[in-house]
This record gives C-alpha cells, structure tokens and sequence, in this order.
C-alpha cells in the first residue's frame, strides 16, 4: 500500500490575522504613548527570529501577540537546548485579571506516557508562579534545585540523556 504524503499549508491570509495583526499595532502604539521613555522597535516575526538567532544581545523585552509570542517562544527555547526547560509567564502586571503560567511545551501530547518528558520546565513555571504570587523564597528555592539538579547532568533524552522524567522528577524534590 502506497502512503500520501500529507500536505500542510499554513495559512496567514485569514481575515482574523489581516484584522487582528492591524489592531494589534493600534492598541500597541496606544498603550507605548503612555510610556514615552520606553524606546520600541516595530520588527516582523520573521525578522524577529532571524535576530533571536544572530544577536540575541540586542533583544532586551518582547511584546508580541499569543501567535507570534508562541513562535519566538519555541525558537527561544530550542536555541537554549530544549523546549523541556523553559517556562513561560503571560502577566497582567496591574493584578487586574489572572496571570497563566505554562511550560513553553504545553501538554506534550506526542509524548505522554513515555517517561522522556522534561519536567525541568514544569519545576520552573512554579517557580515564576510562585514569585508573581510574592512567595520569593519558595520561588528561590525551586530554581536552587532545578540548578543543582542540572549541575548534577541529570538530563531527559531531549539534552542527551538517559534519565526518565521520573528521574529528573525525583532528583529535584530530593533537592528541595
């Protein structure tokens, strides 16, 4: 039997993404006119990775919708090893509303139930959790362990090891 390679066209051209982008900019400039000592670059996400990549140094915060953010994220975390290490945190800095808290990974469905997850980034979006929600030393203490844990090259197959989520799991609450 003979397989269909399967064909994935992503498609940028909706309307929400020709609205939604433009309204985007609108209320992004709106809200930069109340800080005129914040200095702001406009760059397109795909000159955006091109310069994650290239200068890193140069990118000091990023503002960007839940789509592009979610792309720069990926990139961000690969380029640092693995998505299985780095947390994210979506703030609302005025407490106003919730702030959401999620490995950069999210549920990793394609891997559920085979023991090569990292947890690394789970441990350290508690950790982000926790300081947001003013709890600094719990918050320390978790990247203490995450830290010696990582010193210590326990590390899931997607950094070259051979520990089981289980294991890096164990090591960093035998840490705390």
């Amino acid at each position: 039997m003979r397989s269909t390679p399967l064909r994935v066209k992503v498609d940028t051209s909706t309307a929400t993404s020709r609205h939604g982008m433009v309204l985007w900019d609108e209320i992004f400039y709106a809200v930069a006119k109340d800080f005129p000592d914040v200095k702001t670059d406009r760059v397109l996400v795909d000159a955006m990775t091109t310069r994650m990549v290239l200068n890193p140094a140069a990118i000091d915060s990023v503002v960007a919708s839940n789509l592009h953010a979610d792309i720069l994220s990926d990139l961000a975390a690969a380029l640092s090893g693995s998505l299985g290490i780095a947390p994210t945190a979506n703030l609302n800095p005025e407490r106003k509303f919730p702030s959401m808290f999620e490995p950069i990974h999210g549920s990793a469905f394609d891997i559920t139930g085979k023991g090569v997850a990292n947890p690394i980034a789970t441990f350290w979006t508690a950790s982000l959790m926790l300081e947001h929600l003013g709890e600094a030393r719990a918050a320390a203490r978790i990247m203490r362990a995450i830290e010696k844990v990582t010193a210590q090259k326990i590390f899931t197959p997607d950094l070259g090891g051979n520990a089981r989520t289980r294991d890096v799991t164990q090591a960093v609450l035998a840490a705390l």
